[in-house]
């Protein structure tokens, strides 16, 4: 049997989507890649909170996670989804807190609200358009100046603690398609050290633009999303090359912040195209609380 595994839903015919990854046997217990990008953003939350004074208090953080997964609960029963499935928008939520901030609990909700809504309504045959997380960030900036992004800067130390946690989780999770992120990572790090070597900089200049917190959620939690990156291999380098050099054009040309945020969301509507133009397998979450057997796509709630 190949990589690619078909899981059929109840009455599907066999020219159903696909999903990658390898075949398990009926019964067994697959561990869900969400589970541990959940872990990682805890930890780094819970040690920011403890011993590096995250700028953001419990009552905001209550506040992102109550609105985001009541969101997603909300939807699902609109949806009329089989269950409720909260572990994606998990991971939203927690990358909101640790990147989002404001001074308005309004704005929080009002973010929280939504990015999680955005993978219901925002859709191409199936497939969300945009990562929730930058969605959200994004139209947050745009509506308003009261709304920022934190760089969350850590400290060496923590910072590449989170990158050894950031780069397990690509070991352990390596279904979740994390091609797009080594591709990413070429092509940026060869944009900023070619620009360095270009101008005559010293590499302590892109190094210190690559320690970044908001860098490493961005590159491990947005752009690997394997629900909103194409379902080919090659149209994944494609789609990571292009939004680091969009990101870079934003940076160095335009002279915007948050230029890999702004590069995502409008690379994130090619995706249709580059799906269409390289076809390939589409990738569906599968639950660890479950055995692995045939089971209904959830769509819109993964």
């Amino acid at each position: 049997m190949t990589a690619s595994t078909q899981l059929l839903a109840p009455g599907s015919s066999s020219t159903g989507p696909r999903t990658e990854g390898k075949a398990h046997p009926a019964g067994a217990i697959r561990p869900d890649p969400r589970l541990y990008q959940i872990f990682a953003l805890s930890s780094l939350l819970l040690y920011g909170l403890v011993r590096l004074n995250f700028q953001i208090a419990i009552g905001e953080i209550l506040i992102i996670l109550t609105f985001s997964l009541s969101t997603q609960y909300l939807c699902t029963k609109l949806w009329r989804l089989p269950r409720f499935d909260p572990l994606s928008a998990m991971i939203s939520a927690l990358s909101l807190i640790l990147l989002l901030r404001t001074n308005s609990l309004a704005l929080m909700a009002l973010a929280a609200m939504i990015t999680i809504s955005s993978k219901f309504l925002l859709r191409w045959r199936d497939k969300h358009i945009f990562n929730p997380t930058n969605f959200g960030l994004v139209i947050m900036i745009v509506a308003t100046p009261a709304v920022w992004v934190s760089p969350s800067q850590w400290g060496t130390a923590t910072y590449f603690a989170f990158l050894l946690i950031c780069l397990g989780g690509l070991v352990v999770n390596r279904a979740a398609r994390s091609d797009v992120t080594y591709a990413f990572l070429f092509f940026y790090v060869a944009i900023l050290f070619g620009r360095a070597l270009w101008l005559g900089d010293p590499f302590s200049i892109p190094l210190r633009q690559l320690q970044s917190g908001a860098f490493l959620i961005f590159t491990f939690f947005m752009i690997s999303d394997p629900r909103t990156t194409p379902d080919s291999r090659a149209g994944r380098i494609l789609f990571a090359a292009s939004v680091a050099i969009g990101a870079g054009f934003v940076q160095f040309v335009l002279y915007r912040t948050n230029a890999l945020l702004w590069s995502l969301a409008i690379v994130a509507l090619t995706t249709p195209l580059i799906d269409l133009l390289l076809p390939g397998s589409r990738y569906r979450w599968l639950s660890s609380l479950q055995p692995h057997r045939p089971v209904r796509s959830e769509g819109a709630a993964s």
